[in-house]
């Protein structure tokens, strides 16, 4: 029964979330369902168990949610990200306006800009791209989500994306764990996702396909209108760190920075991550935080969200110095913001607060053998069950956190008499959770779809190509090469 309850509380959860139910009701109820069919004490679930995960995920992980939705609304509102943009572009031309669209969305992903801020600055300008170079604009989605959800939220070395942190405090990695597989498995998405969208584009053009579309909205409309879609908000806040309903609640500047002073603050993240996570913590005497006063932890839980947060607040100054008085109203655009993390946080949280009560359960031994007994070793076993929790949740952050939540410790025991490097962990399963995770109930893909006026008839195949089998193909390299190189 225990089992049954477990099963069908995680299909209702995600039957209704794709109904468009808030995640803050939908895990609480599920997770007391499960404990309910179990015959677990529900009350003490409910405030022990729920709570007390939810609580350590905000605790652990706040500075970063709210640190990256600031810098994304400030870039946003200085204009620096349609700045670097609109260089991109201007530098391929519409001859490249697919590679030109991918890597304007990488440059300011992995420089901190948080994905739905991407999306919202990037599909005008691609918008009027592809009309130019006439690509059917079915391939939009598959070209914007390439850049900013693949190889830059999962494999490239530092990349701040709130996916490559959560390993970090389970592990004791940074967020340059297995830096060199990152980088192999970054080529791999790119290089799938480009050929596929290439072929996509050569094939449209011998049809004498073109942007098509007809006599569609002038572009800000789709983006305005999937801003203010409450479907869209509950399914895109348990998803990503940027609640797409503080979009326009600031306004751009009128003037956009120079190209080079636009991408500093992006520099300046990955600069102070890298020099903080690889140079300054490692020779820090931090023995203090063993005392109670500080949680009793280790710099290693620690190090890799401490670098991350300062790197954040670092490039929010350095953009405040360089480019703040082209924001019309730095208190506006500071406070859309802060206030943009914090029901992603929340919900993210609720869904580690079910994933708590779940694996309390004693049913949860059953799944747990079966999850560990997966044929291949250890590394295919996590990387299972990071995909298919991320892709029953819709969300990579939230399906990553319940899967190391529940055996982390398990996966670092075995590990460790394994000799596996932690840094081979953490950035497999962070590759898998970003595979499965871009289903077609997932926020970000259903945000993207709106704000290009898309549908998944037209668009999903290129997605599933881009960003699903691109990711799956990466990882298994990482896997092999992990297997038979070890950790580099």
């Amino acid at each position: 029964m225990g089992l049954a309850g477990v099963l069908l509380s995680l299909a209702l959860l995600v039957w209704l979330a794709f109904r468009g139910w808030s995640v803050l009701l939908l895990a609480p109820a599920a997770a007391l369902l499960a404990a309910g069919v179990a015959g677990e004490p529900l009350l003490a679930h409910w405030t022990q168990t729920f709570m007390g995960a939810a609580g350590r995920f905000v605790a652990q992980f706040f500075p970063l949610f709210l640190l990256g939705a600031l810098f994304g609304k400030l870039m946003e509102d200085s204009g620096s990200v349609a700045a670097i943009a609109r260089r991109m572009t201007a530098w391929l031309g519409e001859r490249r306006a697919i590679l030109a669209v991918v890597l304007a969305g990488a440059a300011v992903t992995y420089g901190g800009v948080s994905l739905f801020v991407a999306i919202f600055v990037l599909v005008p300008m691609a918008q009027a791209l592809f009309r130019q170079a006439g690509i059917p604009r079915r391939l939009m989605p598959a070209a914007v989500a390439l850049g900013t959800s693949t190889f830059t939220m999962s494999a490239l070395p530092g990349t701040p994306a709130i996916q490559n942190a959560i390993p970090m405090p389970f592990f004791g990695t940074t967020s340059f764990a297995a830096p060199g597989l990152g980088l192999v498995a970054s080529a791999i998405m790119l290089g799938v996702g480009l050929w596929w969208l290439g072929r996509a584009e050569a094939a449209a053009r011998c049809a004498g396909e073109g942007f098509g579309g007809g006599e569609e909205p002038p572009p800000p409309e789709p983006a305005e209108r999937a801003a203010d879609d409450p479907l869209v908000r509950e399914r895109a806040v348990a998803s990503r760190e940027f609640d797409p309903a503080e979009i326009h609640r600031s306004r751009p500047g009128d003037t956009e920075p120079p190209a080079l002073l636009a991408a500093l603050p992006l520099v300046v993240v990955v600069a102070v991550n890298l020099v903080l996570s690889l140079v300054v913590l490692p020779r820090v005497d931090a023995g203090f935080l063993a005392e109670p006063r500080w949680g009793g932890t280790s710099l290693a839980a620690v190090a890799g969200i401490w670098s991350v947060a300062t790197a954040l607040a670092a490039a929010i100054l350095v953009l405040v110095l360089v480019s703040g008085f082209r924001v019309p109203s730095l208190r506006a655009s500071a406070d859309a913001g802060a206030n943009a993390s914090a029901l992603p946080i929340l919900s993210v949280a609720s869904l580690v607060g079910f994933g708590a009560v779940v694996a309390d359960l004693p049913a949860f031994a059953a799944v747990r053998d079966w999850v560990l007994g997966i044929g291949g070793g250890l590394l295919v076993s996590l990387a299972a069950a990071t995909n298919i929790l991320a892709a029953l949740t819709g969300s990579a952050s939230g399906g990553l956190t319940i899967a190391l939540d529940a055996l982390a410790e398990t996966y670092m025991r075995l590990a460790t008499e394994q000799g596996i490097d932690p840094g081979l962990l953490h950035r497999v399963a962070v590759i898998g959770a970003g595979t499965l995770d871009s289903l077609p109930h997932n926020g970000a893909v259903v945000t993207l779809l709106a704000v290009c006026g898309c549908t998944h008839r037209e668009s999903y195949l290129h997605i599933v190509m881009a960003c699903i089998v691109s990711a799956l193909a990466a990882l298994v390299a990482v896997i092999l090469l992990g297997s038979l190189l070890g950790s580099f």
